[in-house]
């Protein structure tokens, strides 16, 4: 008998190592190394400038546990989640289950147009829309002028209620097309088999929608929430390009606070704790979805 030297087939497993190896160490030298440098530098005191770097151990962390500016920031953050990822997510399904169950003449048109936010450069967008909410002549309020409604005519980016929603809906305008596609995309595997056995059974659309559709996209919904969470999290440049954390801080996310702390005050260390702790953040949400998922694979299985 033929002795067996290589129990997986096909070429060697080192070689797929090889293959590997270009990627592996971009991602070493322009992620990992610079996370781990990250992690480092937030048990030290230190201004960016000098060579003296003072250990404090988890100082940085007392203060940033305890610090308002950054309790405000992180809230900020989690209603952002909101428009960037629920809202987002319930008019991705809407267009999803309304382009793909009805023959609409220019389909390709249509997907293309509520995809171009996705793809269109952040602070472009920003810059956009800080013209579209300019309290004198942008169209917004121009509009309302036009129709009578001039006491709605406000100062949206700079009023203290309505400056948070008014940013968050930009990030729902720029992820919803993303959700739509992905969900498009999802839809092209649920066999429409599963749509006619419901329809002589006699269920209308939505119970098709409920029980049909969302339950064949729970991976691709999965997805989605994992991005669009990460994006509301990570928010910087939409902030940055329209309120600059204003009107006082109403719009201050951590991604901003990470900013200032580094930049403006040169407090490397408080800036470097801050950005761990939103990535462990991240991880842990991560995680706990991707657990899910794979908890609701296994009871469909």
């Amino acid at each position: 008998m033929a002795k067996v030297t290589n129990k997986y087939p096909g070429e060697s497993r080192w070689k797929g190592w090889l293959y590997l190896l270009p990627a592996l160490l971009v991602y070493l030298l322009f992620t990992l190394l610079p996370i781990l440098e990250t992690i480092r530098s937030s048990f030290y005191r230190w201004d960016g400038f000098s060579q003296n770097r003072v250990w404090i151990g988890l100082a940085n962390y007392a203060e940033l546990f305890t610090d308002p500016k950054f309790h405000n920031a992180l809230r900020n953050n989690l209603i952002f989640v909101v428009f960037y990822s629920i809202i987002p997510i319930l008019i991705g399904l809407f267009l999803a289950s309304l382009l793909s169950r009805r023959k609409i003449p220019g389909f390709a048109f249509f997907r293309t147009a509520l995809f171009l936010p996705q793809v269109i450069s952040m602070v472009v967008v920003g810059v956009i829309w800080r013209w579209m909410f300019n309290p004198t002549f942008g169209p917004i309020n121009s509009f309302l002028r036009l129709i009578g409604l001039e006491s709605l005519a406000i100062s949206w980016l700079g009023d203290f209620t309505w400056a948070l929603p008014s940013v968050g809906s930009i990030g729902t305008w720029v992820q919803y097309g993303f959700c739509m596609v992905l969900f498009l995309a999802g839809m092209q595997h649920i066999q429409e088999e599963y749509y006619e056995a419901a329809s002589l059974d006699g269920a209308g659309s939505f119970k098709q929608f409920i029980h049909i559709t969302v339950p064949g996209l729970r991976a691709e919904i999965a997805v989605a929430l994992v991005t669009t969470i990460i994006a509301a999290l990570r928010v910087f440049d939409l902030v940055y390009t329209t309120t600059r954390g204003g009107p006082g801080e109403t719009t201050m996310v951590t991604g901003f606070l990470i900013y200032r702390a580094a930049f403006t005050t040169n407090r490397i260390g408080y800036a470097a704790a801050i950005a761990t702790v939103l990535t462990l953040i991240i991880l842990v949400i991560s995680l706990i979805i991707r657990r899910f998922q794979q908890r609701g694979n296994e009871e469909n299985a």
